[in-house]
Order: structure tokens, then sequence, then C-alpha cells
């Protein structure tokens, strides 16, 4: 390690040293200490190390929500390998392409039938492993942990590539944002000042470990040198009784989770008086009723898997309708389409600059110089500041357009892809609509060929076997054609006039 370098291995070495028999990270009725966290992260350290994994190499990871997730994070960081997780719900083919691309030497799997068919095709992995027991072809996560603890020293570099997330795939494609130890230090540290974290506080971690939100709490309030309560996957009902139990007071979320929660709890049978801090992308009347039902503070913000996690925040209701303001650390600006900055209250697309900034999209040059051309990293999203600096989020630009339901992100064009390869489709235009429950939803507006016809839940389904399911239209709608524009492409503006609002 470098003279400057401080790495997230650092933090468990700290945290061992200052709160070592308090609780760092609980799962079902196991109760990982602080001391015993280190342990752990270090016995699997040296069994990756045994089998030959080396700084830059990646390690993939399909599973849900376990210690043994949290785990090889740890051992990662120490090792100075790549983390490369990876969202379960996708379909087989875009897990495929997922493997494909970050080309992983070693990828533990939660689940033997979900990993089975994609074996075969991915020879370039070296080892597949265990979330658990194992299976055929699978190594045990307990063959990994039974040595001693010693592994040769290594040179971790905090701000090399660490950790691999794909996002939505803006081109067809999903891209690997890559970030750094620091990138993620930094931000970790932004949220701690931002919410006031500290060693008391308690967070339920409910969303996936392969999603920059879930991570980025979970490591926040492990910097802080608290206690992270993980369930394996969302269910109202759990959560509820883990934040009662484990009084946790900390709590991250997406629609719709907090209004099933606020129903199952609707009964008055749980106490949620303990939560001080909850984050979300709730309209205005569901936070109010969080709120109510808590006592906590809703918080508001701003943020993306390229800057490592939310870098603005403000209270919901400090600025209704606003993102926040800027963290320290992020240099955030409006920028004009020549890359020039505008003034306040002008609208333009939102950029960033500091340490919070990601590494680059992996193997994608072409797209970095793009992306970080004139000195900033260019969001693709559109925003502008009021006179008191807080930031307004107003959507995507119109390449960049990008749909949110529950959280997920989810590109236009992706889908419109998996529609056209139904032979009675000719044309359609993908759009995002308002949804209660959700948030937003994905609504299609199909042309069909001449002399066909297709009901609108085959064609849903259609979808739903090429790609993730929660990429799926939730409404199709028919038209006899599609708005142009001058250039003959579709004008999804006018779809949207046309066609948006609630679905």
């Amino acid at each position: 390690m470098g003279l400057y370098d401080y790495t997230i291995y650092n933090i468990l070495k700290r945290n061992a040293s200052i709160y070592g028999n308090r609780a760092a990270w609980i799962c079902g009725d196991r109760n990982v200490t602080h001391d015993e966290f280190l342990a752990k992260v270090d016995r699997l350290a040296s069994g990756l190390s045994g089998m030959g994994i080396k700084k830059g190499d990646r390690i993939g990871v399909l599973a849900e929500n376990s210690l043994e997730y949290i785990y090889l994070y740890g051992a990662s960081a120490k090792i100075g390998a790549v983390m490369l997780p990876i969202n379960w719900r996708l379909s087989p083919e875009e897990i495929e392409y997922i493997i494909a691309d970050g080309a992983p030497k070693i990828v533990f799997s939660g689940s033997g039938d979900m990993i089975a068919p994609i074996m075969p095709k991915c020879s370039f992995v070296e080892k597949w492993c265990a979330i658990g027991k194992g299976g055929e072809g699978l190594v045990p996560f307990d063959d990994l942990m039974e040595n001693n603890g010693v592994c040769p020293e290594i040179d971790a570099d905090a701000d090399a590539p660490y950790l691999i997330i794909h996002t939505a795939a803006v081109g067809g494609r999903p891209r690997g944002a890559t970030l750094s130890q620091n990138n993620l230090l930094v931000v970790n540290l932004l949220t701690i000042s931002s919410m006031g974290l500290s060693s008391e506080d308690c967070s339920l971690c409910a969303l996936p470990l392969f999603h920059i939100a879930g991570l980025g709490i979970s490591l926040s309030i492990m910097q802080a040198g608290g206690t992270s309560v993980i369930l394996p996957r969302f269910d109202p009902d759990l959560a509820l009784k883990q934040i009662q139990e484990h009084k946790a007071t900390v709590f991250m979320e997406f629609p719709p989770m907090l209004a099933k929660m606020l129903e199952a709890a609707s009964g008055g049978e749980y106490d949620l008086s303990s939560l001080k801090t909850v984050m979300g992308m709730e309209p205005p009347d569901m936070v109010k009723k969080g709120q109510e039902a808590t006592g906590a503070t809703f918080w508001t913000g701003y943020g993306q898997s390229e800057t490592a996690g939310i870098i603005c925040y403000a209270p919901y209701f400090d600025r209704l309708g606003s993102a926040g303001l800027p963290g320290f650390m992020a240099d955030v600006e409006i920028a004009d389409e020549s890359g020039k900055i505008v003034e306040t209250g002008e609208s333009g697309e939102i950029v960033v600059r500091g340490p919070a900034v990601f590494k680059g999209y992996w193997n994608l040059e072409e797209d970095n110089k793009h992306t970080f051309r004139d000195g900033w990293h260019h969001t693709g999203d559109v925003g502008r500041f009021d006179a008191d600096g807080y930031l307004w989020y107003e959507g995507r630009k119109p390449e960049k357009e990008l749909i949110k339901p529950g959280g997920e992100n989810v590109y236009p064009s992706e889908v419109e892809k998996a529609i056209l390869e139904h032979v009675d489709v000719s044309e359609v235009s993908v759009i995002g609509v308002q949804d209660e429950k959700w948030g937003e939803a994905i609504k299609a507006v199909c042309v069909l060929n001449e002399g066909k016809a297709l009901d609108a839940e085959t064609l849903i389904e259609f979808v739903a076997s090429r790609i993730a399911r929660y990429k799926k239209p939730k409404t199709v709608v028919y038209v006899d054609s599609l708005p142009k524009t001058k250039a003959g492409e579709v004008d999804r503006i006018q779809v949207k006039k046309d066609h948006g609002g609630k679905y």
C-alpha cells in the first residue's frame, strides 16, 4: 500500500480496533462483530489468493444479499481485486453478457440453477463458487475460509478499479461503470457528514448489494463504525420486524417499499420510532405518511452509479421538489450544449467533477472521451440551480432518456430492441409514465405490420422472455403510425405528449 493510500480494508482494521465487540453486520440469526468481520475477511482474502486471484482480477457475484457478499467486498479491497456484482433479476442472456464483458476469473453464485446454463458459455472463468454449500460444479464458500487468514501483503491502490456496476443499456448494451475505493470512501464521507451518521447508527439494508444505493448506504454505515442489518431481499413484514428488533435508525428504499411497509404496519403492531433517517424516491404524500408513521426525517438527493452514489442532499421538505445541495468534495454545475457553464436558473446538462467521479466505463474508451469532455463528467441528466444553490432535476437528455420503475434504471432503447424482435411489430416508441405504486412505469406505443394482430399481454410476456422482467412494458398501445422528426426518426417527445401521463 502506498504512503498516501487508505482503503476500505483500512476501515475494517480501524473498526476492529475501536469498535471490536460491537455488531458490524446482522443477517437473520447471524451477528458479526467488527472484530469477527476483519477475521473473516482476512480468511477469505487468503482463500482467494490461494485460488490465484490477484490484484486487478475480477470477482463476479450473482446472488441475493448475504454476509458472504459483504465478506467478498472486504476481501477484494484487501487484495486489490475488482468486484463485479450482477443483478440476479436479469435474464440469462443479460447475465451472460455482463460476465463476458467483465471477464471475471472467479464467479460466486447464490443459486446453482441460475448459473448452470451460463457456465458452459464462459470458459474463461477459472472457478465457479457457491455462496452457500455449493452444488454441481460449484466450490462451497466455506472451502475458501479453511485457512489461517494469512496472505501475502498486497500493494492495494485505492485509486485503482475496485467495483464495476453495469448500468442500464443506453445503446442496447449495459456499460460497466468502474469505481475505485477512493470514489466510494469519499462519497461515504459525504453521506456521513450530510446525514449526520455515526457509530451509534443501525441501517436496515433491504436494497440489493449489486446496486450502488444498497451498497453505498451499507458501506457508509460501516465507515462510520455502525451496524447494518441485511435482508436477503425486501419483505415488508420482515423489514418491519428487523427495524423494531434492532432499533434501526437508517433506511434507504425505492418505491413501492415504503407503501408496502406502511400498509403492513397499519395495524399498529410495529414500533418504528427508532428510525431517524430515511431516503428514497417517493412523492410528497407518501413521504408525509412515512414521516407521520415514524417521526424520521426523510431526505432527497441526486446521484448515479457514475458518481459512486448520492452527491447532493437535503431534507425532503427543505426545498420541496429539489434534489438537494451539492455535498463536500463534489463540484456540480450546469452546462449548455457547447460545454459552457450557464448562469443560475438556466437549464442544461448536470456536470460533475471531483473525487466522486468514476474511473470510466469498462473497456469503452470512446464513450469515456465523450463522457469526460471539457474536463467534466457529463451525467446525461438535465437540471438547473436556484439562487440558494439547490439543484432541480428536470429529466434526462433525449439520447439518454431513462425510465425508473421501482428505482431500477431502464433505457427505452433496450426495451424497444426487444419489442422489435417480434415479427409482428414494425415500429415502437417506449416511454415512461407516472405510476402511483412504482414511481414510473414502462409504456410501449407500437405499430404492427400490415394485417397483423397482437394481444398486448402476449407482447409483454414476449419482452419478459428476452430481458429482465422489470423491464417489460406495463402497458402496450397500438397506433397506425408514429410521429417522425425532420430526420425521419421517431419523435419521442411528440409520442410522450400524445401518450404520456399515467399508464
